[in-house]
């Protein structure tokens, strides 16, 4: 791995030995790594975080893999993913292919084959730019580079992350309660800080700017558009 570059890569596997396994191999290696035991949590996080790769089991509690995969696909989500599964028919390898894995390896595995898969879908996917762009709004993902136009707009590290979700919702709602998990998880704390947030990123974005993309909806949440919708 190039040691300038440290990929954050997220694994969906309810094999908690498994999960051991990868992490003694691969964090010496120098990629950061999360894991989730289950499916829709693990689908939170990806949606959630900025990740490099997902590595995905088929078969997860609450929500499977593959489901996981094509709700990530539906909602434009472009980081790569392997599936790493037991299942080998050639049924299932299709099937996977077709949810939108770009790799796909099963168990039993070696460790050294996994890193090469994960090495060549991290080279493929650096050749193409992760971009989330709301109307003249765009937020490179790989550079954490933000504009408004051609004015670079500079922002926390918490305010990149509540810009993040709300552009990869947009044009949808994001309840207050999703937006206070993105900063704090389960352990919001107490006052209203996430509306002293709120405030300063739309302070930020749409300063002297004739169309506003960030609206609140008074007791729902917050949207991101190029457009306010009724």
């Amino acid at each position: 791995m190039n040691p300038s570059f440290q990929a954050r890569i997220l694994i969906l596997e309810d094999n908690v030995s498994l999960i051991a396994n990868l992490f003694a191999y691969l964090e010496p290696r120098g990629y950061l790594l999360d894991a989730a035991q289950d499916g829709l949590a693990g689908l939170t996080l990806a949606q959630r975080g900025n990740y490099h790769a997902l590595i995905v089991d088929w078969g997860l509690p609450t929500k499977e893999g593959i489901d996981v995969i094509r709700t990530l696909r539906a909602q434009d989500y472009h980081v790569p993913i392997l599936m790493l599964t037991a299942r080998d028919d050639l049924d299932d390898k299709i099937a996977g292919f077709k949810a939108g894995a770009d790799d796909y390896l099963t168990k039993p595995f070696a460790l050294a084959e996994l890193e090469v898969r994960i090495e060549a879908l991290l080279a493929r996917s650096r050749g193409r730019r992760r971009k989330l762009t709301v109307g003249n709004l765009s937020f490179d993902l790989d550079t954490q580079h933000i504009w408004r136009g051609s004015r670079q707009i500079y922002l926390s590290a918490s305010e990149r992350r509540l810009l993040e979700v709300l552009m990869r919702a947009s044009p949808s709602v994001v309840s207050r309660t999703e937006l206070e998990e993105t900063l704090w998880g389960d352990e919001p704390p107490e006052g209203n800080i996430l509306r002293s947030h709120m405030y300063e990123l739309r302070r930020v974005i749409d300063i002297a700017q004739e169309e506003k993309l960030l609206h609140t909806l008074r007791c729902v949440g917050y949207r991101l558009a190029a457009q306010e919708q009724n």
